[in-house]
């Protein structure tokens, strides 16, 4: 089912037209395929490519996870030291996207234009993390289309308080590398 802000086809390929990029994100807690849409946050969709052909994503590990909301990752080495990040992207969150269970969203700084390679996926709705009128939001840019019982699962890991790092994990899960991969059979 596709979450609300991604209507069924809406993001499907026309015959002649190529399909939506996957990713394969895989994790010490198992793998989850991701459908991104360049068509509707193509900053985004091109920055996190971008990170995903360097190879930047490998041997990093999730470091904010809130069960029932988001597991966060993508910054940080298992020795909690931050990757050297390319300069911030400019928001596209005004896609029309929201952060439902089952999207994925760059998660970003205080500034609303701060986004670099960071990432998380929703594990729940969160509404709070939408666009309106008084706060900027975040921005959505894909879908998992394989693997949301992976997220869960990173989600239920007990976590604390270590450093500046809350809502850590006190065993790490790590996020083992992040490939493109073809769309499964059956999408165009």
């Amino acid at each position: 089912m596709a979450p609300r802000g991604v209507a069924g086809g809406e993001e499907q390929a026309s015959v002649g037209v190529v399909a939506n990029p996957h990713v394969l994100i895989k994790t010490s807690k198992g793998s989850i395929t991701v459908e991104l849409f360049p068509s509707r946050a193509p900053k985004t969709v091109g920055n996190f490519l971008q990170y995903v052909d360097d190879k930047f994503y490998d041997d990093t590990i999730f470091h904010r996870i809130i069960e029932g909301k988001i597991v966060q990752g993508g910054g940080f080495t298992p020795e909690l030291a931050e990757k050297p990040q390319r300069p911030p992207i400019d928001i596209e969150s005004d896609n029309g996207l929201h952060n439902t269970r089952g999207t994925i969203a760059m998660a970003r700084g205080w500034h609303k234009d701060s986004a670099q390679a960071q990432f998380y996926v929703n594990v729940g709705d969160s509404p709070g993390f939408d666009r309106t009128v008084s706060r900027s939001g975040y921005t959505v840019f894909g879908r998992v289309v394989e693997g949301m019982k992976v997220a869960d699962r990173i989600a239920r890991v007990q976590t604390s308080r270590r450093g500046r790092f809350e809502d850590i994990p006190i065993l790490p899960v790590f996020v083992d590398s992040i490939r493109r991969v073809q769309p499964p059979d059956g999408e165009p």
